[in-house]
């Protein structure tokens, strides 16, 4: 098991952990090292893929490998080539990214930029982030997409608990609590603008507007951060506590009975929304897959999710390399184009399926090359977060503070 950067074993096996998987250092979850196991890779070789990939996304040729382009001496930003802006799911991406892979500067330069041009300092949006920025920190739209806000705050409770804490933006956990409490507020009645969740069904909304209030996106269910905050926020911890089994419910309804494929959006009940496609299994949706499992390896509180990683992974399997990027939920093929982003977030769903079954996206991730090119950000982003989860490297790092509150693998 390799922390990148320091290339030895860490801890030792502590109670509710198989045999095969690794303690997390400072309590932190037990993850299973896939490339290791099932591919026999070495912590060098690992730690070599993950790097080059990274230096490669983060520091390689401007034109057509690099998504990630520092300002002045301390700011830096995650750009969109294709669609040419600023997102504040780059940018949190970005961050859980350098939080991850102990790049302390990447990190302080991303969190400052989405600080300073991403986050609305006044007004009935205050606290909330802007979706869309252009590069020169110009928003181009000041509405918000709630999963920004809910990774932004999970990456600074993180940098927290691996860093410690600054003085003010950096501040990392105080900033962690402020963005939580920003999308719980439900005092916004101007201009559409609502709380980021259903307060009474606990529910993220897909964006925070009462004109959208029953709508929302499987892909923003992410179980295993709102279990984290009820265990590390200053307050509400009852609130994201009963969060989190709602995001676990959500899944279970989203999720076709037959493929286990998602919309990318849908209503509360779980019923595909039909607008523009995305009724259908689009981007969105692919990243599903990894938040089920990641679920399951860091709680293991659903046994469901184990049947829902085998069904879906099954499903996609049979299409072998040449599986479709888009479909409809009950397996119509939609594209005829592969993606890596869909294979790195099967390959991370692999991690709460039989060897069987995931192998081939696990060995499809270690072999596929670093995207390039026009279309590098999503498949760029989602390949790298891949790499490291799949590695076993994908921690939660608690906060300092008393060891009940610690997030740590509770699965037998």
């Amino acid at each position: 098991m390799v922390i990148l950067g320091i290339s030895s074993v860490v801890g030792e096996i502590p109670p509710g952990c198989a045999a095969d998987e690794v303690a997390r250092p400072g309590g932190d979850p037990c993850s299973r090292n896939l490339f290791s196991d099932w591919l026999g890779k070495t912590d060098s070789e690992i730690d070599a893929r993950i790097q080059d990939t990274f230096q490669q996304i983060f520091y390689g040729d401007d034109e057509s490998e690099r998504i990630y382009y520092p300002v002045g001496d301390d700011l830096a930003y995650i750009w969109d080539v294709a669609s040419n802006d600023v997102r504040s799911e780059g940018m949190s991406y970005g961050m859980m990214i350098a939080v991850q892979l102990d790049r302390k500067e990447e990190f302080d330069r991303l969190w400052k930029w989405a600080h300073t041009y991403m986050r609305h300092a006044d007004g009935p949006r205050k606290g909330y982030f802007a979706w869309q920025c252009a590069t020169d920190g110009s928003q181009m739209d000041p509405g918000s997409a709630s999963d920004g806000e809910l990774w932004i705050a999970m990456t600074l409770f993180l940098a927290s608990g691996r860093w410690g804490d600054g003085d003010g933006i950096f501040n990392y956990r105080a900033e962690a609590n402020a963005i939580l409490e920003s999308m719980l507020n439900a005092n916004r009645s101007h201009d559409d603008i609502s709380s980021m969740f259903d307060l009474e069904r606990k529910v993220i909304r897909f964006v925070p507007l009462e004109s959208w209030a029953e709508v929302t996106d499987p892909s923003y269910q992410l179980p295993s951060f709102l279990e984290c905050f009820a265990k590390w926020a200053d307050n509400d911890r009852e609130f994201w506590a009963g969060a989190a089994e709602a995001a676990r419910e959500m899944l279970r309804k989203s999720a076709h009975p037959d493929t286990g494929l998602m919309p990318d959006y849908s209503d509360f009940e779980g019923r595909p929304f039909v607008l523009g496609g995305h009724e259908d299994f689009r981007f969105d949706a692919w990243r599903t897959i990894a938040h089920v499992a990641l679920d399951h390896v860091w709680f293991g509180k659903d046994p469901w999710q184990l049947e829902q990683s085998n069904r879906v992974l099954r499903f996609l399997g049979g299409f072998g390399a040449d599986m479709p990027n888009q479909f409809t939920v009950d397996g119509k093929p939609l594209s005829a184009q592969p993606s890596s982003g869909l294979f790195a977030m099967a390959a991370v769903g692999a991690q709460a399926v039989d060897r069987e079954t995931g192998l081939p996206f696990v060995q499809y991730l270690w072999d596929v090359p670093t995207p390039t090119g026009f279309y590098r950000y999503y498949d760029g982003l989602l390949v790298l977060m891949g790499l490291i989860h799949v590695s076993g490297d994908f921690c939660a790092y608690a906060p300092d503070q008393d060891e009940e509150a610690k997030c740590c693998s509770t699965q037998p």
